[in-house]
């Protein structure tokens, strides 16, 4: 921008220099960093209070981030439950890993605000954390509202104007020269010199979200990969899924395949079984797979549950325990399984349940390898936006800036969160995504108004 453009933008009554949209956890983060830079900074949210998705956040505990993104980790293997320790970590890689191909999207925004630095400033703010399995880190206190409170506090003290029940309708750059942006709202309108949009997407719409945000991203010119729900729990047809309700595995390999065979996506960590089906971590990081899924081809879910060892191994195994005594097959599987389990599988292979263990064959035992080992569930849909967490598509991030999630399409504009096309796996990667990309969007807004800051 020109002196001209400069003397006449200072000539404008803004009613904000950053005006955040949406006070969800990419939002506040935003808010947060570009108030601290000196900006006068309002924050425009639709519901009553901020952060009603940061309450709902793993089972109201809050997984805020993961602790294989921590700078110094060298291993995390096995389940932890111990205090937040800085001697375990492994770098901002291990958190874009989780975010395949958009994982380098991140890069940038990691580097300003890393696993250690998220947990510090949580830390600051009274909120202590833990490390549990598979490097999930959540606050000691299991309480989403202590996560939520410390950042209402920190918003307040950064000086940041926080403004509820403000439905955010439109959003145009203003014409004349003077730059900036007016944002239309149900009560009126505001004039904001940048905007941050962290509107959030469509999952768990009891929340308050409504995809607001692509449509405005759209209406300004942005090109928005079509969205579908993610982290989700799966639909399956076959009845005795649902029979074994309330049951959990820790350690299972659940994949997604076409029916023809393809392996689509593949995850090993806990399984829930449910009345509709499925979920728990391992589900809905392949739930994925089936939101994407365009083709014809029936999809087909498997669970291996020995996926440390081979089907020979297992076969073997059984083949051992069958050989001696009167007992049935299912109490010889359950021997290794919950009994309640045992008893579907040998069901779901074909065998009778008063078959013991000398008198299965062959072909009998085969199958119910293949059952123990991936016996193929049909898929027939997943819950939907109303249970997912995340949402995937959004924002294309070829038409955002990484280095400061300035739009490419229009100046002024940044976009953090769930708006933009990126989602990860489940276990705090998509809050440290939010965190990192909301910290670095209020950053960059805050020094185009302010020509610099600490």
């Amino acid at each position: 921008m020109d002196g001209s453009g400069l003397a006449a933008m200072d000539r404008v009554e803004f009613d904000a220099e950053v005006a955040v949209l949406g006070a969800g956890a990419a939002g506040l983060f935003a808010a947060i960093r570009a108030a601290d830079l000196g900006a006068n900074v309002v924050v425009l949210e639709r519901n009553r209070r901020p952060g009603v998705k940061i309450l709902m956040s793993g089972g109201t505990r809050c997984n805020l981030t993961n602790a294989r993104g921590l700078r110094r980790l060298e291993v995390v293997s096995g389940p932890i439950d111990a205090a937040y320790n800085p001697a375990l970590c492994r770098g901002t890689r291990a958190i874009q890993d989780a975010f395949g191909p958009g994982g380098p999207f991140l890069g940038p925004a990691l580097r300003q605000l890393d696993v250690d630095r998220t947990v510090q400033l949580f830390e600051a703010e009274g909120v202590a954390t833990k490390v549990e399995g598979n490097g999930k880190i959540f606050p000691a206190t299991d309480r989403a509202v202590d996560v939520l409170d410390a950042l209402v506090r920190r918003l307040g003290r950064s000086g940041a104007s926080l403004r509820g029940h403000e439905s955010v309708e439109s959003l145009h750059p203003d014409e004349g020269g003077a730059g900036g942006f007016r944002i239309g709202m149900a009560g009126g309108s505001i004039r904001a010199r940048r905007v941050v949009l962290a509107m959030g997407g469509r999952s768990y719409p009891g929340c308050g979200t409504r995809g607001d945000g692509y449509r405005i991203g759209a209406e300004l010119g942005h090109g928005i990969v079509a969205t579908r729900p993610a982290l989700v729990p799966i639909r399956v047809v076959p009845e005795w899924v649902a029979s074994l309700r309330g049951l959990s595995l820790q350690d299972v390999t659940a994949s997604v395949q076409e029916r023809g065979g393809k392996l689509l996506q593949q995850r090993r960590e806990a399984v829930l079984f449910a009345h509709f089906g499925l979920s728990g971590p391992a589900i809905l990081d392949v739930s994925r797979a089936v939101a994407h899924h365009e083709g014809t081809e029936p999809l087909d879910l498997s669970l291996d549950l020995f996926p440390d060892q081979s089907r020979e191994q297992v076969d073997a195994r059984l083949q051992a325990a069958c050989r001696h005594g009167r007992a049935t097959v299912a109490s010889i599987v359950g021997a290794d399984l919950p009994q309640r389990l045992a008893e579907c599988l040998v069901e779901a292979a074909g065998i009778p349940r008063s078959r013991t263990g000398p008198e299965l064959s062959r072909a009998e035992r085969m199958r119910l390898v293949r059952a123990m080992k991936g016996h193929p569930l049909t898929i027939a849909g997943t819950l939907g936006f109303e249970k997912a967490e995340v949402t995937t598509g959004g924002i294309r991030l070829e038409e955002v800036e990484p280095r400061t999630m300035e739009s490419r399409i229009v100046p002024g504009l940044y976009l953090a969160g769930e708006v933009l096309d990126l989602d990860g796996l489940i276990g705090g990667y998509n809050f440290q995504a939010a965190w990192s990309t909301g910290w670095l969007a209020g950053e960059a807004a805050a020094r185009a108004v302010r020509g610099g800051g600490p």
